[in-house]
């Protein structure tokens, strides 16, 4: 692989994505986590309001750049144990790739 990218570049690479899939499932019920530059709530669902949210799924940037930009699978990060899922909402698979 290249050079690792600058810090503000993968920030905003992370963000920017992270936006494109609240666009294409917003909603309430899943939170995407991507420490230590975002988190959003997507999918329609129930509503969290208190505490840790039911569904909650977290990776690295490297990783959610991967997935969303369709580099890598949601079933072979999943696989590779890169990502951290809980919840019966938390797979992202039919969402990813954000653009094909």
């Amino acid at each position: 692989m290249g050079e690792k990218p600058a810090r503000p570049a993968l920030a905003t690479a992370v963000r920017y994505l992270l936006q494109l899939l609240d666009e294409k499932a917003p909603g309430n019920s899943v939170e995407v986590r991507v420490p230590p530059f975002g988190a959003v709530q997507v999918v329609q669902g129930p509503r969290h309001t208190r505490g840790t949210p039911p569904n909650v799924i977290e990776m690295d940037a490297a990783t959610w750049i991967s997935v969303a930009t369709g580099a890598e699978t949601w079933a072979e990060v999943v696989a590779e144990g890169r990502v951290s899922a809980s919840g019966t909402r938390a797979d992202l698979a039919a969402l990813l790739p954000l653009r094909p």
